[in-house]
């Protein structure tokens, strides 16, 4: 049920359910989140996002759209951090992180840019304490731009957690994996 990632880090195995559905066990992710400090925060976030909002996975709606929800559930959960989706400032400047080959773009829908999904950080600060980077089942996008993104923002904002979540959707909502990025 686990792989092994790269610094042995594990996450679910998704079990195909149909044509572009999976689910992981819930138990599992939640065993997987609690590995990191925020794992439990993140864990009740998600639980709230499935029950209020599970019609959003159901229906395919857009990533940001579930970014947004699952941000909100989130702010419930960390009331000490802003916990900000698509945020583009590091204290005044913009954010950049090196060594990748994208370029921001607000009109991307695809979601190829480098504005993280999620942060939970202190606005005006250098105090960044957890950076998501969200897909969807059935997102063509290539999971390992997500995975150096985090890996970026880790190594060159000082993020202190970064964590990658995959949504099921089409008919059935639930989370296909979620991964602890390491720098």
């Amino acid at each position: 049920m686990f792989k092994t990632l790269q610094g042995g880090q594990f996450a679910a195995h998704p079990t195909k359910l149909g044509r572009n559905s999976y689910m992981a066990d819930l138990a599992t992710i939640a065993t997987q989140l609690r590995t990191r400090e925020p794992g439990d925060v993140v864990m009740a976030a998600l639980n709230c996002l499935l029950q209020k909002d599970g019609y959003l996975l159901e229906v395919d709606a857009n990533e940001r759209s579930i970014s947004h929800r699952f941000a909100m559930y989130l702010q419930e959960q960390l009331p000490d951090y802003h916990i900000d989706c698509e945020y583009n400032r590091d204290g005044v400047e913009p954010k950049r992180i090196g060594h990748l080959d994208l370029h921001p773009d607000i009109e991307d829908t695809d979601g190829k840019t480098v504005f993280p999904d999620i942060i939970a950080h202190t606005r005006n600060t250098k105090k960044n304490y957890l950076v998501i980077e969200i897909k969807k089942t059935t997102s063509r996008v290539d999971r390992n731009i997500d995975r150096q993104k985090l890996s970026a923002y880790k190594r060159d904002l000082n993020y202190q957690f970064a964590l990658f979540i995959e949504f099921a959707t089409d008919r059935q909502a639930s989370i296909a994996q979620v991964e602890w990025i390491d720098a």
